[in-house]
């Protein structure tokens, strides 16, 4: 693989065919950036810009956001899935604002000592909001280096090494490793799919190891299916969610483990509101619930 050829090229594709997404403007701040990266975990584009753009509206800066209810946060989360996203944030948004003037700090090791950002995270925002040179591996970039670099129809598992790799393909530059990371992760996303790349589409294809070795069906063991939603216990909590995000005051127990009772026998509905109060989503006061 000729890295120096494999960036000139994204770059040059990722200039022409990106998509046009608001936490990419370079008038995004930090803070943008910040909550598009806690809004986007396993959780569609499609789905996150509306939520977004209303999110910063709303709260334009940490303190803003800090200084909101964090049953605020829950609530204006609405239903992007996973809703401790939302306290996780909040609670992030007052650390920034305690510990570091209300601006998102940009050194990784800052960013992980924040409430809910993980390695990912800290150098995603590291990279794309300040535009440090940081390897930063996501699901589309995994499969990108699997199949151009090492000629596998499919990433593995996530490994320590992804991060090599990534590292070892980095433009030296800052900002160029920066439009580099992005563009990987474009190129997995839109051009380079699990279930059917685009390889005459493709800017890297005449690099491509997988291309090149004839598409081997080569794919390492896929890991377990994640359980059904249907039935499921997030599906019970969600449903307790849905009734009080639209209560203006707080809920009977009985009521909300009631609303979860619509596909989920008592104990399972009984099981995720407790879930829920552990998770701190739930707040109870005597014999009634809410958003804390």
């Amino acid at each position: 693989m000729d890295q120096r050829e494999m960036a000139r090229a994204l770059a040059e594709w990722f200039g022409r065919e990106a998509r046009d997404l608001p936490w990419r403007d370079p008038a995004a701040t930090p803070w943008a950036v910040l909550v598009s990266e806690f809004m986007l975990q396993q959780t569609q584009v499609e789905r996150v810009i509306p939520r977004w753009s209303a999110w910063l509206e709303r709260w334009p800066t940490p303190a803003a956001l800090a200084a909101a209810e964090p049953g605020d946060a829950v609530r204006a989360w609405d239903r992007l899935g996973y809703p401790r996203r939302a306290l996780w944030l909040h609670r992030a948004a007052a650390e920034i604002t305690a510990r570091h003037g209300g601006e998102v700090p940009r050194a990784v090791e800052d960013l992980l000592a924040l409430t809910g950002i993980g390695p990912y995270t800290a150098r995603a925002v590291a990279a794309f909001a300040y535009g440090e040179r940081h390897p930063v591996v996501d699901t589309n970039t995994r499969r990108v280096i699997a199949r151009a670099v090492h000629g596998r129809a499919a990433a593995g598992m996530p490994a320590a090494r992804d991060l090599d790799d990534m590292a070892a393909l980095l433009p030296a530059d800052p900002g160029a490793a920066a439009v580099f990371n992005a563009a990987a992760m474009e190129l997995g996303a839109t051009v380079c799919t699990a279930r059917a790349p685009r390889c005459d589409d493709c800017p890297i294809a005449g690099l491509c190891e997988w291309r090149g070795a004839g598409y081997p069906a080569n794919a390492p063991e896929k890991r377990p299916r994640q359980a059904r939603f249907e039935g499921s216990d997030r599906q019970a909590r969600g449903r307790i969610m849905a009734v009080l995000r639209a209560a203006h005051a707080a809920v009977p127990v009985a009521r909300a483990v009631a609303a979860a009772e619509g596909g989920a026998d008592p104990e399972q509905a009984r099981r995720a509101f407790d879930s829920l109060v552990a998770d701190g989503l739930v707040v109870l006061r005597d014999d009634a619930a809410s958003l804390p």
